[in-house]
C-alpha cells in the first residue's frame, strides 16, 4: 500500500505509522527522526510487523482439520495479508478491525471480529488486539505479534553489544522448526540464556528462530546497556519467538499464544497446543508494549 494511506500517531515524543493493509506497524520514531524498526530490505524479508491470527507458524502441509472438515491457510495465517478497516484515527491512537467475510469463511469457517489498538503516550507504543467471537460455537485461534526491530538500534552500538534481558531467568530448554517442513521439533535444546541474559549472535539463528513455548517473563529489554534500548511488555502472551535471516538489519522478538504444528500433528485444530477457545459472545485481548529508553 502506498505510503501516503498510512495512519500517523504521535505523541511528539514517538511517532508511529500503521498500514491498514494488515493493521501493521511500518515505522516506530523517536522526536530525532531515528527509526526503531526494520530496514524491510528486500534481500532478507520485507515485512515489518505483521499480526499473526488465527494461526501462529505453519500448519502440517499448510492444512488443519476441525469438526469434521479440513481447511488450508498459509503460515501465520491471513489477517497480515488482509485489509483492515480504520474506525478510529486520533492524534496518538487509532484502530483498525477486521472481520469475516466469504473469504475468509473459505479458509476459517467461525464469524470473528479482530480489533487492533494503537496508542502513544510519552514515549511508549501501546498495542492491544481483541478477538471477538460473535458466533454461536466456540472460536478456536491463535495469535501472534511479530514486529522486527532494527538491529542495531539507532545510536551507534554494534550489533555484538546488543542483549535481551529478560524480567524473569529462563532456564527451560528452547525449541527449533524443523528444516524441511516449518513444523515443531520435538526435541528441545539447552538454553542460549545465562540467568537473565541473552547475548545476541547472529548465529543463534543459523537453524532459524529460537522458541520459548514455555516462557516463564511478560517483559524484556533489548538493546546495549547504557544505550539505546527497547522495553517489551507482552502480559497477555505466554511463549516467545526470536527470529531473524543472518546478515539482516533486524531481529524479530515476537510474542505469541500458540506456536507452529508439532511434527506429525494430525489431530483437530481446537486439540492443537497453545489454540484458545473463545466461547460465543467472549472476547480475549492481548497486548504488547513497546518503549523507547535512552541512556540520555
Amino acid at each position: 500500500m502506498p505510503e501516503a494511506d498510512y495512519v500517523t500517531i504521535s505523541s511528539g515524543d514517538l511517532t508511529a505509522r500503521i498500514d491498514p493493509l494488515g493493521a501493521e506497524l511500518c515505522s516506530l520514531t523517536d522526536s530525532h527522526g531515528r527509526e526503531f524498526m526494520t530496514d524491510a530490505d528486500p534481500a532478507f524479508w520485507t515485512g515489518h510487523a505483521p499480526l499473526l491470527f488465527p494461526i501462529v507458524g505453519g500448519l502440517n502441509d499448510d492444512r488443519y482439520r476441525i469438526d469434521g472438515s479440513e481447511y488450508e491457510l498459509p503460515r501465520h495465517g491471513f489477517a497480515r495479508r488482509s485489509r483492515f478497516d480504520v474506525i478510529a484515527a486520533e492524534a496518538n491512537e487509532a484502530r483498525f478491525l477486521l472481520r469475516d467475510s466469504d473469504e475468509t469463511r473459505a479458509v476459517y469457517p467461525f464469524a470473528f471480529e479482530l480489533e487492533v489498538a494503537y496508542h502513544i503516550e510519552g514515549t511508549t507504543l501501546r498495542v492491544e488486539a481483541t478477538v471477538r467471537n460473535p458466533g454461536t460455537a466456540a472460536l478456536p485461534f491463535s495469535f501472534g505479534y511479530h514486529p522486527a526491530f532494527a538491529w542495531p538500534l539507532p545510536g551507534g552500538s554494534p550489533k555484538s553489544d546488543h542483549v535481551i534481558a529478560f524480567a524473569e531467568p529462563e532456564p527451560q530448554p528452547i525449541r527449533r522448526l524443523e528444516a524441511a517442513s516449518g513444523l515443531m521439533q520435538s526435541d528441545a535444546e539447552p538454553t542460549p540464556v545465562e540467568g537473565h541474559h541473552l547475548k545476541l549472535d547472529t548465529a543463534l539463528f543459523e537453524a532459524d528462530a529460537v522458541i520459548w513455548d514455555h516462557l516463564t517473563s511478560r517483559s524484556l529489554t533489548y538493546g546495549t546497556p547504557g544505550a539505546a534500548q527497547l522495553a517489551l511488555a507482552f502480559p497477555d502472551l505466554p511463549m516467545l519467538a526470536l527470529w531473524q535471516k543472518p546478515g539482516a538489519a533486524f531481529l524479530c522478538i515476537e510474542p505469541w499464544q500458540g506456536h507452529a504444528d508439532p511434527v506429525g500433528f494430525s489431530g483437530d485444530f481446537r486439540d492443537k497446543p497453545g489454540v484458545v477457545q473463545l466461547a460465543p459472545a467472549g472476547s480475549r485481548s492481548f497486548r504488547m508494549d513497546v518503549s523507547v529508553l535512552w541512556a540520555d
